[in-house]
């Protein structure tokens, strides 16, 4: 079945955190807890201290996958994308989008070596294995 993009908007901005899946050099998962804004357009915005192995990983491999959504329910969320880190010229409103969803970050802003990271989605399957089985799937091209 199709996701409708207004559907996961609302099921991302219903959740407070993600586990996000990196590669580390020698080719092993690594898996962090993170806490997310998102942008209408799907796009994941979050905080890392540059000396994190999400961060260090992310920088040399881009791709990243995630979940969200298990403390609620029976629905979950997979969420596949690449990330970047955004310019000054283009960090403000996505900065904006974080600190809406996550305000308590705002005492974050002076911490050394803090960065944001914003992941484009490439695929999105929100799952629900409750009575009403039915899986939903969303491909996004960059």
């Amino acid at each position: 079945m199709v996701l409708d993009p207004k559907r996961a908007l609302w099921f991302l901005r219903r959740q407070n955190s993600a586990v996000i899946s990196t590669v580390a050099e020698n080719g092993t998962p690594e898996a962090a807890l993170i806490n997310y804004g998102v942008t209408k357009d799907l796009e994941l915005v979050f905080e890392t201290l540059q000396t994190s192995r999400k961060y260090i990983n992310l920088r040399r491999n881009p791709s990243a996958a995630l979940v969200m959504g298990w403390q609620n329910d029976c629905e979950t969320c997979q969420y596949q994308g690449v990330a970047d880190e955004p310019d000054a010229s283009i960090l403000p409103p996505l900065l904006d989008v974080y600190f809406a969803a996550r305000p308590e970050a705002l005492g974050h802003r002076d911490w050394p070596d803090l960065t944001y990271l914003r992941i484009r989605p490439r695929w999105i399957r929100i799952s629900n294995y409750g009575r009403t089985w039915k899986v939903e799937e969303l491909q996004l091209a960059l």
